[in-house]
């Protein structure tokens, strides 16, 4: 038997939300975003990178699917599937994504082919796709509870950057408005589920765990960009000025 008792619902709720802290709102390189000190290469480099996350986000929402033996999670999980991938004739979030790209002045098919994703980017990517992949569904469902803070960013990028950045395309800001609404649906559903399925002190500290992972990744993601956008000190910037890192091959 464990010597601490199981928070309760409302204690554990709270301590998932005190993580907020550590969300990547509070990167410099968002601040820098934020606050209207990013320069257009910057704004260009983090839509090129976050598209990377983008595409990946519906391959850690099918591997949950995957491994989840409850019908009624599915029924309502696919519904992330479908917002960024959109339904048959409709576009999703990667479509308006792209057009986001298109607004900060990207190609969509250098979009596409991934060549502007910095290797640390990618590799925290895949780390979180990898995990949803081997973890337990329930685990991997609960990671996505960074969704309890993605509102505020997303509101945040709406009010200062059509200030700050009068040459981006407002219609490029779809995605942020349409994540304001479906975010909020989505921290729904995987709070019942966490809350439900972490009755215990050692279950609910390892899920602060995996909450404190996701924010990793993401923090991580913005590390590598303020090294090659901010500091100019991109992979291999001391022997070449060439993009020379791996564009995502099988290994």
């Amino acid at each position: 038997m464990s010597e601490h008792p199981a928070l309760s619902p409302a204690e554990f709720e709270r301590a998932l939300r005190a993580k907020g802290a550590y969300y990547h709102i509070h990167h410099p390189f968002h601040v820098a975003m934020y606050e209207g000190r990013a320069s257009r290469e910057q704004i260009q480099g983090w839509v090129a990178n976050r598209f990377y996350y983008q595409v990946n986000i519906p391959l850690k929402d099918a591997a949950i699917m995957a491994n989840c033996p409850d019908r009624n999670v599915r029924r309502e999980w696919i519904q992330r599937m479908i917002d960024h991938d959109g339904a048959p004739g409709e576009d999703g979030g990667i479509e308006a994504w792209l057009r986001l790209g298109e607004a900060v002045g990207l190609d969509p098919e250098q979009l596409r082919s991934q060549e502007l994703v910095l290797p640390g980017v990618r590799f925290a990517v895949d780390a979180y796709v990898n995990f949803a992949r081997r973890a337990s569904w329930q685990e991997a469902a609960s990671s996505s509870l960074t969704e309890m803070f993605a509102p505020l960013i997303h509101q945040s990028r709406l009010d200062s950057w059509p200030q700050h950045y009068p040459w981006i395309d407002p219609s490029g800001y779809e995605y942020f408005r349409s994540r304001l609404s479906q975010a909020r649906r989505d921290v729904e559903h995987g709070l019942a589920i966490t809350l439900e399925h972490y009755t215990t002190f050692e279950g609910q500290q390892r899920m602060l765990e995996i909450l404190q992972f996701k924010l990793d990744i993401l923090w991580s993601m913005l590390d590598a960009m303020s090294m090659a956008y901010e500091l100019h000190r991109p992979p291999y910037h001391s022997v070449t000025d060439q993009r020379v890192w791996h564009r995502g091959i099988e290994l």
